[in-house]
């Protein structure tokens, strides 16, 4: 039984850990979403069948198209006057943020859960 509730510590903490990574690199992304030539990061998960803990993946750079922005008097624009954005998209963006804080607070309740559930056991066997 503690086998297992050490466990459950160890996914709950895994995922937060995860999560945490994936917020990262969404406020990266929200924070370059002005910056000419940027491509947004986005990020797998990788799950230990054998474990069943959950590991960032590669971190890898979105391949989208970037925006065409029409600005000839930008120091970037070539002679039509368009320079190329970012392919960050901020609905996606906050989309994903939300998503991602959501399933931290998930991972945390759990954790504090199985931390309560520890300490009673712990508690109990005390006595």
């Amino acid at each position: 039984m503690g086998n297992d509730l050490l466990s459950s510590l160890s996914f709950a903490a895994s995922g937060m850990e995860t999560q945490a990574m994936r917020l990262r690199h969404v406020s990266e992304n929200i924070a370059n979403a002005d910056t000419p030539g940027y491509h947004r990061k986005v990020m797998s998960f990788d799950e230990a069948m054998d474990t069943g803990l959950v590991t960032p993946g590669p971190v890898r750079l979105d391949q989208s198209d970037l925006q065409t922005i029409y600005d000839p008097g930008h120091p970037l624009a070539d002679s039509t006057g368009h320079y190329d954005g970012s392919n960050v998209d901020l609905v996606i963006e906050i989309a994903d943020a939300r998503e991602a804080q959501r399933s931290y607070e998930a991972n945390l309740r759990m954790f504090d859960q199985t931390r309560q559930m520890t300490q009673s056991l712990f508690d109990l066997l005390r006595r």
